[in-house]
């Protein structure tokens, strides 16, 4: 079978704040009707995060995803994809207990320690709406996101070994590649890896579509055909990016967690809005997108039925 084009949609995201937009998904609710709406569009896959309903900022409480997981998941099929990356300063246990409770078909995996700074958004403005927006920022300057290899191997065995939950290799350089080919020849995953490429973050590999080439060409001799390549870059190179990975034979990740723009200085109205241009971006290039059983089947994932909401 050629393999389809499989659009995955990440509805809100932990880096941007309230006061960048007032279209950014926050309470439970409004994630639902976004990520049905993106579904509708055509994204097969929708990434999530929560957030505290009042106020905006990032959790991983998992009575919150449960307001909005079951809701998803029946308007849809769409494959639900649960952060284990959560927001900045959480512990492992609190980035994994969505995980835990939900025991999705699939969950985002950050394949390395890192400096991850958003610090210059908090440059950016000074009418906040909530005073936790710009110091949660400005304290990634001094941070730094630990995905150790011992917090990486627990992830796959306690989410992935123990509920057959398979995972999106969030990879935001090219030695990430290298540590997931460390656990496969270890067996502690099998393909096909859903690697997904970020580009554009301060502290990864930046936004060049250089580097994604060389991205591509690095995973091909890493994983030969075990492996299924997705990729995006952040903010204004959101769909470039998503262009030449489709041309490069791989999937595509948009959504207001990425950008919350549609383009050149104009904020997108939902996540639909980004969906529905990709979608027809690679429809005009002659490829399909795939439906949410076409990406189970190109994924090998273990269905909806076997998830926990």
């Amino acid at each position: 079978m050629t393999e389809k084009v499989i659009i995955t949609c990440a509805v809100t995201g932990s880096i941007h704040t309230p006061s960048m937009s007032p279209h950014l998904p926050i309470t439970p609710d409004e994630i639902a009707e976004s990520a049905i709406a993106a579904a509708e569009a055509g994204a097969a896959i929708i990434h999530l995060h929560a957030r505290h309903p009042e106020t905006g900022r990032p959790t991983q409480d998992p009575a919150l995803f449960m307001q909005f997981l079951p809701r998803i998941k029946q308007a849809t099929g769409a494959v639900l994809n649960i952060t284990t990356g959560g927001g900045m300063g959480m512990t492992l246990d609190e980035r994994l207990a969505p995980a835990h409770r939900a025991k999705p078909e699939v969950t985002s995996l950050n394949m390395g320690s890192m400096n991850f700074s958003v610090a210059q958004l908090a440059e950016r403005r000074e009418d906040w709406k909530f005073d936790w927006e710009q110091p949660y920022l400005a304290a990634s300057w001094a941070a730094i996101y630990p995905n150790t290899f011992a917090m990486i191997e627990k992830i796959m065995v306690e989410v992935g070994q123990a509920y057959g939950t398979r995972f999106e290799f969030e990879c935001y350089d090219i030695g990430h590649l290298y540590n997931l080919k460390l656990f496969a020849d270890r067996g502690l995953v099998r393909p096909p890896y859903f690697i997904q490429g970020i580009f554009g973050i301060a502290g990864g590999i930046g936004a060049d579509l250089e580097n994604l080439v060389l991205f591509k060409q690095t995973a091909d001799r890493l994983f030969g055909s075990d492996y299924r390549l997705s990729a995006f870059g952040i903010g204004r190179a959101q769909m470039r990016f998503l262009t030449m990975a489709a041309l490069l034979g791989g999937n595509v990740r948009v959504g207001l967690e990425d950008s919350l723009f549609i383009g050149r200085r104009k904020l997108a109205v939902s996540n639909a809005e980004q969906v529905a241009k990709i979608r027809r971006i690679v429809e005009e290039l002659g490829m399909e997108i795939a439906t949410p059983a076409e990406a189970r089947a190109i994924l090998d994932l273990k269905g909806g039925d076997r998830v926990d909401f």
